[in-house]
């Protein structure tokens, strides 16, 4: 419960610095990290297809607001920042790899299905009642098409408009052309 209050913490904090940063690719970059702990949020709370479609989604957008960004906002590092920049990045990574170290010591071994060890897990009546419930054969067809119809339309919604507004933006043609 402690890691949801820390990511909570660090969420908050990169929402501060977004709004309170006059330079507009640093404030990017924390909208980004907000995004990005919001995924790791969706995750820690078993829902690994919402935290997907967070990263997806946060990656596209990231994508243009930084085309947007980068030629409005020219930003020199010299001197002491770039070395104060390298040391807290590097602090940073550091932290990120001791989080995850533990987060992978606290897996169960590899074969063992997650499933298993919680006794209300949505799985256990996806694979005991997919059958009757559903009438599909395939029951992964089944969980997706029947069980989570909204959330895979919802999803599904949400990548196709990301990935046509990044596509819109980064092109680099025109539709349009001048008659001479």
């Amino acid at each position: 419960m402690a890691i949801f209050y820390i990511l909570l913490l660090f969420m908050v904090i990169a929402a501060i610095i977004a709004v309170e940063t006059k330079d507009l690719l640093s404030s990017v970059i924390c909208v980004g990290a907000i995004g990005f702990g919001g995924a790791l949020m969706f995750l820690l709370l078993y829902a690994p297809d919402i935290a997907i479609t967070q990263i997806v989604v946060e990656v596209l957008a990231l994508i243009i607001l930084i085309r947007a960004t980068i030629s409005r906002d020219h930003t020199f590092i010299t001197g002491d920042r770039e070395f104060f920049g390298m040391a807290v990045s590097v602090a940073i990574l550091l932290v990120v790899f001791l989080a995850g170290v533990r987060v992978f010591e606290s897996l169960p071994s590899f074969g063992t299905p997650i499933f298993t060890q919680v006794a209300d897990a949505p799985a256990q009546t996806y694979i005991e009642k997919g059958l009757t419930d559903t009438g599909a054969a395939n029951l992964v067809a089944g969980v997706i098409l029947d069980y989570r119809g909204y959330d895979t339309l919802g999803e599904a919604t949400v990548l196709f408009t990301s990935i046509l507004g990044a596509t819109v933006i980064l092109r680099t043609r025109s539709r349009r052309t001048v008659a001479c």
